[in-house]
């Protein structure tokens, strides 16, 4: 690997650390090189303002607020990227599907030319996806829902066709090969509900929050997740 690509990398490795101290043995193994080169690279990198706090032994952690030109991809983050995009393309909702699409299209005109047989002709691919059962609740509407931390009225049919109605507390929307599915803490039961979005009769979107975070009440729901 050329120094300026190992420079590059374990930018991107102490970026995907967040906030975690990552030591030097870490990052040596996953570049494949010598911890006495990492220091190396490390000490470069703080020469050229690189923001990067830590010390030997202890790890290091790159600073908030520094970042890199957003289309200085590697091959692999290209095809990555793409490939993930086409999975949510062919199951995403019509608004993000929509959003797929642009983004391949997009990567493709910003890349340099040598990098975009990467996107035009990805070595990788997702199998073609089923025909979904329609939504019957807007999954765009939904994702807002989620971020602003408001309330649902659902009128809901089960798999065997009992009828409910909730108010929920949306968490996430899950996309799988076959359904798209609506996480949320029902007020009814108390606890966390799947919801199949076809199987949505109606949904009101009520002005109202409620009383959590959304952040802290997707972190109760991955907890319960862990607990399983």
């Amino acid at each position: 690997m050329r120094r300026a690509d190992r420079l590059f990398q374990i930018i991107q490795i102490l970026r995907r650390g967040g906030h975690r101290p990552l030591t030097a043995d870490t990052i040596a193994v996953e570049l494949e090189t010598s911890k006495r080169t990492v220091y190396r690279d490390i000490a470069t990198l703080i020469g050229q303002r690189v923001p990067i706090r830590g010390e030997a032994g202890m790890g290091y952690v790159l600073e908030a607020g520094f970042d890199l030109p957003p289309l200085m991809l590697t091959p692999d983050e290209i095809e990555a990227a793409v490939l993930g995009a086409q999975w949510v393309a062919g199951r995403g909702d019509p608004v993000l599907a929509r959003a797929a699409e642009d983004l391949i299209a997009k990567i493709g005109v910003a890349v340099p030319e040598r990098l975009r047989p990467y996107v035009m002709e990805p070595t990788t691919g997702t199998r073609p996806a089923y025909a979904m059962p329609p939504d019957r609740i807007d999954i765009a509407h939904v994702r807002s829902w989620i971020r602003a931390g408001r309330k649902i009225e659902l009128h809901y049919s089960d798999e065997q066709g009992r009828e409910s109605q909730r108010i929920v507390w949306p968490v996430t929307v899950g996309y799988l090969e076959a359904v798209r599915l609506l996480i949320a803490w029902c007020e009814l039961r108390q606890d966390f509900r799947t919801f199949r979005t076809d199987r949505v009769r109606t949904a009101t979107f009520l002005e109202e929050r409620y009383p959590e975070r959304p952040a802290a009440l997707r972190a109760r729901w991955q907890h319960t997740l862990t607990q399983a």
